[in-house]
């Protein structure tokens, strides 16, 4: 049986959500990711269509929204800024410091940097506080104490309301958890990046929330491709993500193929089976999917609204281990 949840006003299909980590936030499980919006790294993007396809996710639903000044360097915390106004109290906000586009250091969590940076995000996003303030990326060059010690400040002061780390492995989670109260952590996890299994599975033992990227592997995980993809002029996820390459992408192929099997079951987007198969982790608070038209971002909300049953999940699990073994 799917198990839809309804709205007790309206009696329609709705959104789930979860709460994150220790904080007093509920989070919409599927997140929309603004990447693409920076217009620097997938390709040209129009604005205005971004400005609509953050709208679009909002009306169905999704309330986080995950941006980074290294996104266009700045440019998607704009294009977020201008999709919110009016909208502010609807929206949980994620950004991120620690990277420093076009610089000499690319990675920098100094504390005076991360206090520019902030004040610099604020004023992008036309916001007076972030609800989520991660990390990037760690800087080896800078301890993490210093860092954990001024985003603390940042609470304080009212212009950051929880802390979350990006990309970090266990062991540096495990001190940042001894400094600051961490609530997050963002790693790359699909059914094509399950290289950080194992730190999720720390996250679920000590109550920190998950917060998945690249949730539908870049795209392959949309059922869109059957061969290997011919991008458009400055779309680089070739360069990027190895299952657009071989030896993976005929073992990404054959998956989706999988994944058709089980969406034709449901009458389903393919798009949906794989967001579903990584939100309903236990850990997962909430799945990161980029989108770059609003019809994008309605069809990627719709897979919140239902959830796949645990023998298709146990299909897909079986499928993964006899194509990837």
């Amino acid at each position: 049986m799917l198990a839809f949840f309804f709205n007790e006003v309206s009696e329609v299909f709705s959104m789930k959500y979860k709460k994150l980590g220790n904080s007093d936030l509920m989070v919409s499980v599927v997140g929309l990711g603004t990447w693409a919006m920076g217009n620097d790294f997938w390709g040209e993007v129009d604005d205005s269509a971004s400005i609509n396809t953050i709208q679009k996710a909002i009306d169905c639903g999704v309330n986080l929204i995950d941006t980074a000044p290294a996104y266009g360097k700045g440019h998607a915390e704009i294009i977020v800024g201008k999709a919110i106004k009016g909208k502010r109290d609807k929206v949980v906000i994620a950004t991120k410091c620690g990277i420093i586009p076009g610089g000499e250091k690319v990675r920098n969590l100094k504390p005076q940097s991360i206090r520019n940076e902030l004040h610099e995000s604020l004023k992008r996003l036309n916001t007076d506080y972030i609800d989520l303030y991660q990390i990037h990326w760690p800087d080896e060059d800078t301890p993490i104490e210093e860092t954990l010690e001024e985003m603390m400040k940042f609470q304080k002061e009212g212009k950051v309301k929880y802390i979350g780390v990006s990309n970090f492995d266990i062991e540096l989670l495990s001190r940042s958890m001894e400094i600051a109260p961490i609530t997050s952590i963002q790693p790359q996890f699909s059914l094509l990046s399950r290289e950080n299994e194992q730190i999720i599975e720390f996250c679920r033992m000590h109550g920190i929330g998950v917060l998945s990227y690249g949730s539908l592997g870049a795209g392959m995980l949309s059922g869109k491709f059957t061969g290997k993809p011919e991008f458009n002029k400055g779309d680089n996820r070739s360069r990027f993500y190895p299952f657009f390459n071989e030896p993976m992408l005929s073992k990404a192929l054959r998956l989706v193929d999988e994944l058709r099997k089980i969406a034709a079951k449901y009458d389903k987007p393919v798009s949906h089976i794989a967001i579903n198969w990584v939100v309903q982790h236990e850990a997962i608070s909430s799945a990161l999917v980029g989108a770059k038209t609003p019809k994008q971002a309605e069809e990627n909300a719709l897979a919140g609204y239902w959830e796949l049953a645990a023998e298709d999940i146990s299909q897909i699990d079986r499928a993964y281990d006899e194509i990837f073994a």
